[in-house]
């Protein structure tokens, strides 16, 4: 069964809005706690087919339930996005595929599919690569990752946007993601976060794609409007 990631982000900028963030966090929800920190490397891919990442990735680094899972995805998305992703060591491939109108790059409500695999990530890029798929971008971001009452609220410090929010709720029906939506929207009310609109999401997401190799590593952080 695939679950849904809902998901809005919020572009905050600067250390400053992190910090009054985080502090926030904490004074209107006591219970709140930091569950995880990490530093990763993201790297996308365009163009390819599913169906043959599923035949000649997924039946080399997944379980038979899990690559049962990938053709089912496979067969079903309509958009969706492939990324392989290295946390403290640990390497994962993703396939995000969007349910609503939004992209499955950066959509707010998507079906996910991460699963951790046992080979480096230069690896897994070159299988991916093998199959038809190209380099998109490169990313690297630190990430602190807080429960807040029932939803996962992400700090990252991203190369090219600098300091980001993604408020995220995971739902096991696609039914169940207008709710998820609404609850996200009145947490970021409450928390002062401003939502980042699709429109100049995508258009940071293209100029960061289109100047990836000035900005993958680095501290350095541009502006679109």
């Amino acid at each position: 069964m695939h679950r849904y990631e809902v998901e809005i982000k919020s572009l905050l900028g600067s250390k400053e809005k992190a910090d009054a963030l985080r502090e926030k966090i904490f004074a209107l929800d006591p219970a709140a706690k930091l569950i995880a920190r990490n530093a990763q490397l993201n790297h996308y891919f365009e163009g390819g087919d599913l169906r043959a990442l599923a035949e000649t990735v997924a039946h080399r680094c997944l379980s038979k339930e899990k690559c049962l899972e990938f053709e089912g995805l496979a067969a079903r998305a309509k958009t969706f996005s492939v990324r392989t992703r290295e946390k403290d060591g640990a390497v994962f491939l993703i396939v995000k595929a969007s349910v609503d109108h939004t992209t499955s790059e950066n959509g707010i409500s998507r079906i996910e599919f991460e699963e951790q695999v046992n080979i480096p990530l230069d690896a897994l890029d070159a299988l991916i690569l093998g199959s038809g798929f190209l380099y998109q971008a490169k990313w690297s971001r630190e990430r602190e990752e807080y429960a807040y009452r029932g939803i996962t609220i992400c700090l990252d410090r991203n190369a090219g946007y600098g300091w980001l929010a993604e408020f995220e709720k995971m739902v096991d029906r696609e039914s169940e993601a207008p709710a998820a939506r609404a609850e996200l929207r009145a947490c970021m009310a409450e928390l002062g976060a401003e939502e980042l609109s699709q429109d100049r999401l995508e258009r940071m997401f293209a100029f960061y794609n289109s100047h990836w190799q000035e900005y993958y590593g680095t501290d350095k952080v541009f502006t679109v409007l």
